[in-house]
């Protein structure tokens, strides 16, 4: 009698999986082996048919939502008429025009200019060249827990050693990091004023201790860090920095690459704290998925560096441009702004009450729909329950949710839903996270 062979079936997602692991490299990191087949609003759909809630948002790529129909109209009818000539050799319209309305809307009662890149890193990258172009100074300073890209100045920035820095070395010089605050952790019985002293008396202590103020070209900071664990800041820290930075004049640099088009419950993050940063860095939602990002700032700073200083061939293309004026017609048009603090309060309250049901969860924060919960194994010791967090994560994407960890200790979970998204969508997603986080936490005693 012959023995039938055997056969395994996998999913596409897992055949894909095996090919992606044979054909592209180790290094770029996937949250999901599931692949995505197509995506509409705050939903996700992979190759096997699956439909996901999406809480990542592409890591806050996706305010507007996947694939919304103003912008898919926008990039189809620009990539009719031109894909990209190069803003270098032919300027187009989409350009200068997308320019004069993030110099209205970023905040700031100035004149400001603009210009355009392909990314974050590149964003930041290009504010750092103005910095120093436009002070003759070459340190600058960024803050411990801040993320702001893989690239050799921007790594060199970011403070999380694991996975971003390690082996890299050696960094970019004249790279310095001081504290921020982190009021969870902070030692027991700090307020936050005090916190907040302690901190800015730092800044203070270093510019005699270890870098003169003359030699600070600018500070970088996130209104909110993304990356550190959604780990918010408060006015009088942030007002503080702004008041250094003027006694000394050192130019402020705010990263609103994830923080930016409404995700906080304001256009730009830094209108929580009524500062305004001389340069302000922009990207992920700025083009509903499009590679675009936007370095925008004073005028005179950003007119410093000389014609064929700046730029790059892909920089601003029109399709993206096209894309990024699209999205903040969407933005307006929606009231997406006041959407993210109903989608924020929503979520807040509900993690608020899961706190108080469930020990594992130590701390409930964020601004607008920005929000985080951070995970520990003890509420005395809050020693970071990092694996818990990724159980979780994996948890509710087989239930249908697609969620994110993040944290310094890797147990924080971030929640970036697009603001398109339903009532009942987001109500689903609450469900499927609530029913992993009670799994987890049962499983972890």
């Amino acid at each position: 009698m012959i023995q039938e062979e055997k056969v395994m079936l996998t999913t596409k997602s897992e055949n894909l999986h095996t090919r992606r692991h044979n054909a592209v490299a180790a290094g770029p990191y996937n949250v999901t082996p599931l692949y995505i087949q197509s995506a509409n609003g705050a939903l996700v759909t992979d190759v096997d048919g699956n439909e996901l809630i999406d809480f990542a948002g592409g890591i806050g790529m996706q305010n507007v939502g996947h694939c919304h129909p103003k912008v898919v109209q926008a990039i189809q009818v620009q990539a009719a008429n031109s894909i990209h000539s190069c803003f270098h050799v032919m300027p187009y319209e989409s350009y200068v025009e997308l320019a004069e309305k993030l110099n209205e809307k970023t905040p700031g009662d100035f004149k400001k200019k603009t210009m355009f890149a392909n990314s974050g890193a590149e964003a930041v990258e290009n504010a750092v060249k103005i910095a120093r172009k436009a002070t003759g100074r070459s340190a600058v300073v960024s803050f411990q827990r801040g993320y702001h890209g893989r690239t050799l100045m921007t790594m060199s920035l970011t403070s999380k050693v694991n996975p971003y820095k390690q082996g890299f070395g050696p960094f970019a010089p004249e790279v310095y990091k001081l504290p921020y605050p982190y009021y969870y952790r902070a030692a027991e019985g700090m307020k936050t004023e005090e916190v907040d002293a302690e901190a800015l008396s730092y800044f203070e202590r270093f510019m005699i201790e270890e870098v003169s103020a003359e030699d600070i070209a600018a500070v970088i900071m996130e209104p909110l860090q993304g990356e550190g664990g959604f780990v918010v800041p408060s006015a009088n820290f942030v007002q503080g920095i702004r008041r250094i930075c003027d006694k000394h004049n050192i130019l402020m640099i705010a990263d609103e690459i994830q923080t930016g088009f409404g995700r906080t419950g304001k256009l730009f993050a830094m209108e929580h704290y009524g500062v305004a940063a001389d340069i302000t860095t922009l990207s992920k939602s700025i083009a509903a998925g499009m590679p675009l990002s936007a370095i925008t700032g004073r005028a005179e700073i950003m007119d410093v560096p000389n014609p064929g200083q700046l730029g790059g061939t892909f920089s601003g293309s029109p399709i993206a441009c096209a894309a990024g004026l699209a999205v903040l017609d969407v933005i307006e048009e929606e009231n997406l702004v006041e959407r993210a603090q109903v989608i924020g309060e929503r979520m807040l309250n509900t993690f608020r009450n899961w706190q108080e049901k469930y020990e594992l969860i130590g701390d409930v924060r964020g601004l607008g729909s920005m929000v985080a919960m951070e995970l520990v194994k003890d509420r005395s010791t809050k020693e970071p329950a990092a694996e818990e967090a990724k159980k979780i994560a994996a948890d509710t994407q087989v239930n249908g949710l697609i969620s994110l960890s993040a944290g310094i200790y890797g147990n924080v979970l971030r929640f970036l839903p697009p603001l398109v998204i339903t009532e009942e969508q987001l109500e689903r997603g609450l469900s499927i996270l609530e029913k992993s986080i009670e799994k987890v936490a049962r499983e972890s005693k």
